[in-house]
């Protein structure tokens, strides 16, 4: 039943779910009953290949599995040969802001940046060294410059010229200072100036805070800050682009920390961002670019907090009223994420035993009637209906085999008797009372 699985993915399946987390690699090993949405995402990939843009929303109950599809979708992305970044919205990361938090969220994109041969993140350098070694290509043809020696001191003028035009030609807003820093990285590239280099990483990051210190390491006027982070987005997504990939994507994980701010016009100004970034993507001002939203129905459709307070949103993503659980329209821009079946929810542990197996290289005596023990003694406890998230149930059941690993005398009948159910969700009540205090003040 296991397709080529990795032993370091094995290993970060087993470890990240036992610590309630989705894992970064190998998420492909342990889906189950998400093929119709898959299939719609791949369609939608392909629009994006085209040249066109896409939001999606990808909505769900707490526990529901939005993150660990964002993580699906990166694989999948990956494969299709894009460039995928990824970042969580914090109290101190969201898209609009006047302190530096917008720019801190664009920094732990740039620092997330992966494609499929660094699907861990951390390829930016990468691929400015690819896009240099292009440019290189390009002006040696042009100059009749034997490629060996193009790389030679007395032709960086040459080069770097040729790398202002080409990022001229790319950028819309930012383009001189975004050039100069490109220039400055190739010049650190090719004298084995580290710290050049380092300084030029940063300045594309975002992670200088003054103009004057950039200045002085770079001798731009500009820094990326939080009024024009999105612009540089954009000019990266058309520079990886030019350099032979299908797109970019970006996700943006737990939404709940914008519907989380405590005053109304911040708050608004963060669901204004995402009004612009959904109308710059659908009304074609910008290309090759796929930006997904995860978050809970609450975040969503609050009328108070939620996108939906904010009218504009609320009329783009309001659901096709003719969907319903067995008719769904994967279309459009929210893609409502349901509950696995009992028959999904079998299958997935079935696959999580073999990968336990394969990580520990033992055979637990834990059959298929086990499996149905434990999720009939699970779904049938108090509150399971209510409570039980896939989360809670994949980690009971790795604890379970953790246990039968480590003390092979067990009883299972008996560890299948002593789950709880518990109720791990948000007290979202509880929340907007705090922040409508908070708001009132």
């Amino acid at each position: 039943m296991l397709d080529n699985i990795k032993p370091k993915e094995a290993t970060a399946i087993i470890n990240s779910l036992l610590g309630g987390v989705v894992p970064k690699l190998g998420v492909q090993h342990i889906t189950v009953g998400r093929s119709p949405e898959i299939e719609a995402f791949l369609k939608s990939l392909d629009e994006v290949k085209n040249g066109h843009s896409m939001v999606k929303f990808w909505i769900g109950d707490f526990g529901s599995g939005k993150s660990f599809m964002l993580h699906l979708l990166n694989t999948v992305a990956l494969k299709q040969k894009f460039v995928v970044a990824n970042a969580d919205f914090t109290p101190d990361n969201r898209l609009y802001a006047n302190d530096g938090k917008a720019v801190a969220l664009y920094s732990a994109l740039m620092d997330n940046i992966a494609i499929q041969t660094k699907p861990e993140g951390g390829a930016l350098a990468t691929l400015l060294e690819k896009w240099i070694e292009q440019v290189l290509t390009r002006t040696a043809e042009t100059h009749g410059i034997a490629l060996p020696d193009i790389r030679d001191a007395q032709h960086l003028p040459k080069v770097q010229a040729a790398i202002m035009r080409t990022i001229q030609e790319l950028t819309d807003v930012g383009g001189f200072d975004f050039g100069t820093v490109v220039m400055k990285y190739y010049e650190g590239y090719i004298t084995d100036n580290d710290l050049l280099r380092r300084h030029a990483l940063k300045w594309l990051k975002g992670e200088y805070r003054t103009k004057t210190e950039a200045r002085q390491d770079l001798g731009v006027r500009e820094i990326i800050h939080d009024l024009n982070y999105y612009d540089m987005l954009k000019n990266f997504g058309r520079l990886f682009v030019s350099l032979g990939y299908s797109g970019f994507m970006i996700n943006l994980d737990e939404a709940i920390n914008l519907y989380k701010i405590s005053t109304a016009g911040m708050r608004e100004k963060n669901y204004e961002k995402i009004l612009t970034i959904y109308n710059d993507c659908f009304q074609g001002k910008v290309s090759h670019l796929f930006i997904n939203f995860a978050g809970t129905r609450e975040v969503l459709e609050n009328e108070r907090r939620g996108l939906f307070s904010y009218q504009a949103l609320k009329s783009r993503l309001e659901t096709n009223k003719f969907e319903t659980a067995e008719v769904r329209d994967f279309a459009q821009p929210v893609v409502r994420l349901l509950p696995l079946t009992h028959n999904e929810v079998f299958v997935l542990l079935q696959k999580l035993k073999e990968i336990f197996d394969f990580n520990y290289h033992t055979t637990l005596a834990v059959s298929e009637a086990d499996i149905h023990a434990f999720m009939e003694e699970l779904f049938n406890k108090p509150g399971a209906s209510e409570f039980l998230t896939p989360r809670e149930v994949i980690r009971d059941f790795l604890n379970i085999l953790s246990l039968l690993r480590q003390n092979p005398g067990l009883d299972k009948q008996k560890l299948f008797g002593d789950l709880q159910i518990r109720d791990e969700r948000p007290d979202e009540s509880a929340v907007d009372a705090l922040l409508d205090g908070i708001e009132v003040l």
